[in-house]
């Protein structure tokens, strides 16, 4: 069937369950796009990376150990004060100077996947890496 639904939720265990596709928001801005079984095996955003490992797990070798989840270290910005760039980038542990100084495009991946993050500018890295080429010549 053709059939759309929009489901906003926090419950990533729902998402699982029902959806076949996922955007990932951060700041009311896609910061990532993807099958969700591709979202979950291998997220891309460092955002999205945080959500996941804040999942609690249980397993019965550990249904007995109590573990702290891992947590988004600084907080999530006003609407009125957000920052340049990246709105992600204060929190964001692979942040870089690029990160702050420009509006980020989705980039499009393999696998049916965008991803809001410099991280993924292939045409940069390409740059930089024929930078570094010239520069060791």
């Amino acid at each position: 069937r053709n059939l759309a639904v929009l489901l906003i939720t926090h419950d990533l265990g729902v998402v699982a369950e029902v959806a076949d596709r996922v955007a990932v928001m951060y700041t009311g801005r896609i910061v990532e796009a993807s099958p969700v079984e591709e979202l979950f095996a291998r997220p891309k955003h460092p955002y999205t990376e945080g959500l996941l490992l804040s999942v609690p797990k249980l397993t019965t070798a550990e249904a007995k150990k109590v573990e702290r989840l891992t947590t988004i270290e600084g907080t999530v910005p006003k609407p009125t004060q957000l920052p340049p760039g990246c709105h992600f980038a204060p929190r964001c542990s692979h942040r870089m100077p690029r990160c702050t100084a420009e509006d980020i495009p989705l980039y499009k991946l393999e696998n049916d996947t965008e991803v809001r993050c410099v991280l993924y500018d292939l045409a940069a890295a390409v740059a930089a890496e024929h930078r570094e080429e010239r520069i060791a010549q």
